[in-house]
């Protein structure tokens, strides 16, 4: 019954280390901080819509996943509650513009409704992929040149 017991408490301490280790290294990561980070890609916004829209397959092994700094001028503002989207459309498509769709970061929000579409700027974000309409970055900040 000892010998039950000592296996019992064994994998009891076994488990728990298991456990603090998956919470320290796995949950409690911290998250990449996308306004500090450098980008993967410098890239002008037509071009980078050019590429998706063309070779989808391509280009999403390239810059999914991937921080990209992309610099154009912006066709229309969208907000919604506390969400901003910076609209860069390329083609008019069936359901509407298509083109690069930048939902910025909270801090960014004032600047992005600011911005008219005759300026040229430089948006650095989190690209998420294309969804055959839209190129999708998220988490972007406004870069000051």
């Amino acid at each position: 019954m000892k010998n039950w017991l000592k296996v019992f408490a064994f994998a009891a301490i076994i488990g728990t280390l298991a456990i603090a280790y998956m919470w320290f290294f796995v949950y409690n990561k911290p998250h990449k901080d996308f306004e500090k980070a450098n980008p993967d890609y410098v890239i002008s916004a037509a071009e980078c819509y050019n590429h998706y829209s063309k070779d989808k397959n391509t280009e999403e092994n390239n810059y999914t996943g991937k921080v990209l700094q992309i610099s154009g001028t912006p066709t229309s503002i969208e907000s919604s509650d506390s969400t901003v989207v910076v609209v860069f459309a390329f083609n008019s498509g069936m359901f509407g513009d298509e083109g690069i769709r930048c939902t910025m970061l909270k801090s960014h929000n004032e600047k992005a409704k600011k911005l008219t579409s005759s300026s040229s700027i430089i948006i650095k974000g989190f690209c998420s992929g294309y969804n055959d309409t839209d190129v999708i970055l998220e988490q972007c900040s406004l870069i000051t040149k």
